[in-house]
Order: structure tokens, then sequence, then C-alpha cells
């Protein structure tokens, strides 16, 4: 089971004793089956699947082509394709053309989120890894970002792996175990329980 969506904002719900949890809205689906590849051509097993209708005209020529003979009639534009490998010689029997939606999951099934998180750009140490920062007394005025000492006493180089300043975010993050609280058929919503990675509008994928 896979599918692609966007985050959209959190809320609470409520279950039938009342208790109140916190839930991420996801606008999954519906994703199209618009390749598979096979072992013995490709190399690998893997589906690859189009999110978000768009029109052909708006694809470059090499991309149209394709989605074109490989959809026949029903070829649509995509503005994401992503590729699925499978392990093995174990792949779901789908074809080209098929497509998957939030009925493809139950309420109280658990899943795994992945995305992109929140970039936060070049970050100091104290924010970047949760230093203490420097002493507030006795004139300090200018370095409480400071990351302290970085060397090693006898050693001529800084170590491998030294916790300094440098870009913080925009890592893909799979969060593991979450529950599916409710399903919106209607509308494509998923409502998961607790927080993922990203911003409003971060592309996410759903797989159990």
């Amino acid at each position: 089971m896979y599918l692609i969506g966007k985050k959209q904002n959190m809320s609470q719900v409520f279950d039938k004793d009342g208790k109140c949890y916190p839930v991420t809205i996801v606008s999954a689906g519906p994703i199209t089956v618009t390749q598979v590849k096979g072992k013995e051509k490709d190399g690998y097993n893997s589906l690859q699947f189009g999110y978000d209708v768009i029109s052909l005209d708006k694809l470059n020529k090499p991309l149209k082509g394709k989605l074109a003979k490989a959809l026949g009639e029903k070829a649509t534009g995509f503005r994401l394709l992503k590729e699925l490998r499978y392990k093995g010689e174990e792949i779901p029997e789908m074809k080209v053309g098929d497509t998957l939606d939030v009925s493809s999951f139950e309420e109280g099934q658990k899943v795994n989120v992945a995305a992109i998180s929140k970039g936060k750009g070049f970050q100091s140490a104290i924010k970047r890894h949760g230093f203490g920062g420097g002493p507030r007394s006795h004139g300090q005025k200018h370095c409480e970002n400071a990351p302290g000492s970085i060397g090693g006493g006898l050693r001529n180089k800084v170590p491998k792996g030294m916790r300094m300043a440098g870009r913080m975010g925009s890592d893909r993050i799979t969060v593991k175990n979450l529950t599916i609280m409710n399903i919106d058929k209607d509308n494509n919503l998923i409502l998961l329980r607790g927080a993922i990675p990203g911003r409003r509008g971060t592309i996410v994928e759903i797989s159990k």
C-alpha cells in the first residue's frame, strides 16, 4: 500500500470516549500507475506513479510522449512522478493506468510517512545541536552563540564529525507507526495522529 499526498494543516479529533488527539490532515491521492519495471528488462522491480493531474501541454515533449504512449486515450499530465522500488521478486499485480486512493487504507491502521523537513538555513551550533552557549556574565556581549573549543589539546586538526554551525533542515525524514485516525473518501483526506515533517504543501509519501 502506497500513496502520495500533500500536508495540509494540523487539527484535533475526539474518540468515542471524548479523548482528544492531535492530527495532521493530508490531502492524499489519487495516484496513477504510469510505468511498470521488471527485473528481466530493467534490472529491478518497481512501479512509477503520477500524482497531481495537470494538462499534457504543460509538460516537455519527452515526458508528454511517454505518458501519451503509456496511458493512451486517458493520457494526462502529472506534476510529480515517483518511482517505488520493490525488493526481491514480490511486486503488486498492477498495470499502467491503474489508480490508488485513500480507500487503500483503513482507520486504525499503522503507516509510515516520509517527507522533507522544513529548511532552517545556516544556523549556529546552539540552535542546530542544542548547545548551552557562553556565559551571560562578566561583560559577555557578542559571543553567546559561540560553539566553544573545537580543538583537542594535542591534535592539530578538527576531529571528523565535530558538531558545528551549518545548514539545518531540508532532510528527508520518515516517521514510523503513525495511526490513521480518520479517512474522508469524498475529499481524499487522511487524518494522521501526531505531527509529520514539512510545511503546508509539502509532498508526503504514505506507506504500510
